[in-house]
């Protein structure tokens, strides 16, 4: 969907040298705003000669061109070297910045640098696309040279582009990222994280550039609750990061902790991983809505690491840091074991993947399953049952319906034999549709 904005302004040559702005307003949900103008330049003025005609294009007018955020902040200034531009929290034209499209009045920036004197209209036409939800795939756990990784970030990005990924969060091992260190790679879009890193667990904060003050570490319960509530207070989503590692599984207690998801899924399907699921179940069954994520925890290849394994899905408005984080802070996406796995849409009424409905109201939970191959497991699984809805007879995809007997949530798991003789492993995890009561 689009809004198309036009604005005709007539300069006199009185205001010649002069800078002044043109107001418009930006409604909620625009992901990019494009701008082109155009006014007479260089207008043509015929001369007839003895032997034909000449005609003279002298530069009367010259225009300047810039725009102004609703806060104040300039996005940019080309003068008259360009007439468009466009821009987006993920990408703009050179001489302007990339940042989300916030709703306000907006400001066309109007340098009058030379004007004729019987003065010069000047047409300008602003482009607003609205965001739509789609699915991007990516990984919220990477790790660069910074802390112990081998890529730096431009490696990391590139490398993130390759796997066929929409982003990547830099989770570093207590090493702050800003935004602005990120470098701006076509395509993917780099989320600045930290990964909180202590003998008592894991967790990443993303999306800010300092989530606290000073240094990361604690000795106490009270210190950890400070860092975590700082984060929270300053915007950061929070997951727990695989809380039932052996080795560094996060022994605090989380009911007295502030945190956004739970990661289930990090690096290749294994035995913690599975702990994890049944953790996120339990919670689920007492009644808590709590969202997954799942990373790779890159540091380096190797034969069962690999960038985007597993791989986040995620339903959002754009591919800006701070529509995926919502979209993942909501519930609204899966994880799937690669870039190129199995994807699914859970829709119950107007809800998708990680929204509520009253179960009163609305029972019927649908499925629509792609990249499905032989043999593969569709199953739903709530609270009291699992239950398998297909073993799918080809490769393929499926739309399948599935009845509530009773309030609870859903959520859809997709199990593979991913090699011959061996037990069948997940290779999609969803996060539920919740169903009320009442």
């Amino acid at each position: 969907m689009q809004d198309i904005i036009l604005k005709t302004i007539h300069i006199e040559h009185a205001r010649q040298g002069s800078y002044f702005t043109v107001p418009f307003e930006v409604p909620e949900n625009v992901e990019r705003l494009s701008l082109r103008y155009d006014y007479p330049r260089r207008p043509g003025v015929d001369h007839d000669l003895p032997n034909g005609r000449y005609t003279a294009r002298d530069e009367v007018n010259i225009i300047d061109l810039g725009l102004i955020a609703p806060d104040g902040r300039q996005v940019g200034a080309s003068g008259s070297d360009k007439l468009a531009f466009t821009v987006s929290e993920t990408d703009a034209t050179p001489g302007y910045i990339p940042g989300p499209i916030r709703p306000g009045t907006w400001q066309i920036l109007v340098g009058a640098y030379k004007v004729e004197p019987g003065g010069v209209t000047v047409e300008y036409e602003i482009t607003l696309d609205h965001k739509v939800r789609r699915l991007f795939r990516g990984d919220l756990h990477a790790h660069t040279l910074a802390s112990d990784g081998v890529h730096t970030l431009e490696e990391l990005a590139w490398k993130a582009k390759r796997n066929g990924l929409d982003f990547v969060a830099v989770t570093d091992h207590n090493q702050f990222v800003s935004a602005a260190q990120l470098p701006r790679i076509d395509g993917i879009t780099l989320i600045p994280g930290v990964e909180w890193t202590h003998y008592q667990g894991h967790a990443n904060f993303l999306g800010v550039d300092e989530p606290y003050d000073g240094s990361f570490f604690t000795n106490t319960f009270e210190e950890t609750q400070a860092k975590f509530e700082s984060a929270r207070r300053r915007g950061a989503t929070i997951t727990v990061n695989h809380p039932l590692d052996e080795n560094c599984g996060f022994r605090y207690d989380m009911a007295r902790l502030p945190f956004d998801c739970l990661e289930v899924w990090n690096g290749p399907m294994r035995e913690n991983n599975f702990k994890a699921i049944g953790l996120w179940q339990q919670m689920l069954s007492t009644g808590r809505k709590i969202p997954i994520s799942g990373g790779s925890d890159y540091h380096r290849d190797t034969p069962f690491i690999f960038l985007g394994g597993p791989t986040m899905g995620l339903y959002a408005g754009s591919r800006g840091a701070g529509d995926l984080l919502a979209a993942l802070r909501a519930g609204n996406g899966f994880i799937t074991f690669a870039p190129n796995g199995p994807t699914v849409e859970l829709t119950a009424g107007d809800a998708i993947l990680g929204e509520s409905v009253r179960w009163a109201e609305v029972r019927e939970l649908r499925i629509q399953a792609d990249g499905l191959l032989k043999d593969d497991v569709l199953r739903v699984v709530t609270a009291a049952s699992s239950d398998v809805l297909l073993q799918a007879p080809a490769d393929g995809s499926a739309d399948l319906v599935y009845q509530m007997a009773a309030p609870g949530f859903a959520r859809v798991e997709i199990l593979r034999a991913f090699l011959p003789g061996v037990p069948m492993l997940p290779a999609l995890l969803s996060n539920p549709i919740y169903f009320d009561e009442g």
